[in-house]
């Protein structure tokens, strides 16, 4: 196994197809077919099952894809810091559920790097879409819950993803609605209180598993119930709609203004909000420091309560 067939197969799962993969490379079609077929060959895995519309990553592909990939990232850095000279561009990349305090720890991490060159992602999707972005290293790492009610499942998911989910804080359900709603002043509501308004959840694609939920008490019969993709919108529907959804109650006024408040919700669960990571591996220097912002700008808020 050389470091040109890890280059070569990443860029082929890039490209799609073979062809598109050797036109990038600057390579002949049967040359790098012939070298990602060694390749196969010699590590005893399938990474590729080809058809005429191109190539599509095997379950085990993904697995190999996901080493490979560190590897080839791991050599670029290496490269530009011995054999250019110049310094390395710090990648980073992190996948979550849609809060608030995810942004702004992850705001503050681009600032304290400064001038450094750098290349990161901030992606906010499905339950199910940020354990696989995780487990095939497309992040670093993930950003999501579990409660009484979906603990045990969500460990199952991270099991088998061979993920680790490390615990960040717990915080008691609350519910977000617009300034002007009746329920703002509240010192509590219940979920009762909730019923004349619209529910506003988080769409959760194919994996649409009450147990993969982002918000606490999806089981709860409503009869307005509004299904949004992003954050942006969640929010201008709770203020024109007066409606609500229940999340961990930290919101952030320098990103989302104060025109969003948070109340407690007077509820048995708890939301215990922590990060995967792959199983035995460290984090590197950069997720870690992305951890500790993470931490530290949640704190205040925890210790208010």
């Amino acid at each position: 196994m050389t470091l040109t067939q890890l280059r070569y197969v990443v860029a082929v799962a890039e490209a799609g197809s073979i062809s598109a993969a050797a036109a990038r490379l600057f390579i002949a079609q049967p040359s790098l077919s012939k070298a990602v077929g060694e390749l196969e060959a010699e590590m005893g895995v399938r990474i590729f099952e080809r058809s005429s519309r191109g190539v599509r990553e095997t379950e085990e592909g993904t697995r190999f894809l996901s080493y490979a990939r560190q590897v080839v990232e791991q050599a670029d850095l290496l490269e530009n810091q011995y054999l250019h000279g110049t310094p390395p561009r710090r990648v980073f990349a992190v996948s979550s559920q849609h809060y608030a305090f995810v942004v702004n720890a992850f705001v503050e991490l681009v600032h304290e790097l400064g001038r450094e060159k750098y290349e990161f992602s901030l992606r906010e999707g499905t339950t199910a879409g940020i354990i696989d972005d995780v487990r095939t290293q497309r992040s670093e790492l993930g950003v999501i819950y579990r409660s009484h009610f979906n603990r045990e499942v969500i460990a199952g998911a991270v099991v088998r993803a061979e993920l680790r989910f490390e615990p960040l804080f717990t915080a008691r359900p609350h519910v977000f609605v617009s300034r002007t709603s009746p329920l703002a002043d509240r010192a509590s509501v219940t979920l009762g209180d909730l019923a004349p308004f619209p529910r506003l959840t988080y769409d959760q694609g194919a994996q649409n598993s009450f147990f993969f939920s982002e918000e606490p008490h999806p089981t709860e019969a409503v009869d307005k119930q509004i299904v949004v993709t992003d954050r942006a919108t969640l929010f201008n529907l709770l203020i024109g709609l007066n409606g609500y959804t229940i999340s961990s109650g930290i919101l952030s006024t320098d990103l989302n203004g104060d025109d969003i408040v948070a109340v407690p919700l007077e509820s048995d669960e708890e939301m215990e909000v922590g990060y995967l990571k792959l199983a035995g591996r460290p984090l590197s220097d950069i997720g870690e420091r992305y951890i500790e912002r993470l931490r530290g700008y949640v704190k205040p808020y925890l210790a208010a309560e």
